[in-house]
């Protein structure tokens, strides 16, 4: 269940981490390999992509979506409904393990890929940012 295999040492004034996804829970929207730049501090609203501590397991990062602030923390759920672990699992997560927003993510390059071309192509598609995704209950209740 592990979703964040490490987490670099935020450094200087920018609140800014790195971290590599291990797992299935958060697919589509993030794979395993999958690099995070993640916003330490960052405001967290309903739809953001966070980086929290396991709540039995505080030594153990993972990556969720952020759906709703409850009583006592945050709601969290995977993007893949398949792969559990998260507050359907484990309940409310509180505040203060929550770490951070996920801002961008990239996929490492290839070694295989060399020459202009294949790396070109590789740094066009390989960053792209974690947008936040309104959850369905919004819209229902929009109309």
């Amino acid at each position: 269940m592990p979703e964040l295999s490490h987490e670099t040492e935020r450094r200087g004034a920018l609140p800014l981490g790195l971290a590599e996804v291990t797992g299935p829970s958060m697919v589509p929207t993030l794979y395993h390999g999958d690099r995070l730049v993640v916003h330490y501090g960052a405001r967290i609203r309903p739809g953001h992509v966070i980086v929290l501590r396991h709540p039995f397991q505080q030594d153990l990062l993972v990556v969720k979506r952020a759906v709703q602030r409850r009583e006592g923390g945050w709601w969290v759920r995977g993007d893949n409904a398949r792969a559990g672990g998260d507050s359907t699992d484990y309940g409310v997560v509180p505040e203060d393990l929550v770490l951070g927003r996920v801002r961008f993510r990239y996929r490492p390059r290839d070694p295989a890929q060399r020459g202009v071309l294949p790396v070109l192509g590789w740094a066009l598609s390989a960053a792209r940012p974690v947008l936040s995704v309104r959850p369905a209950s919004w819209r229902l209740r929009a109309r």
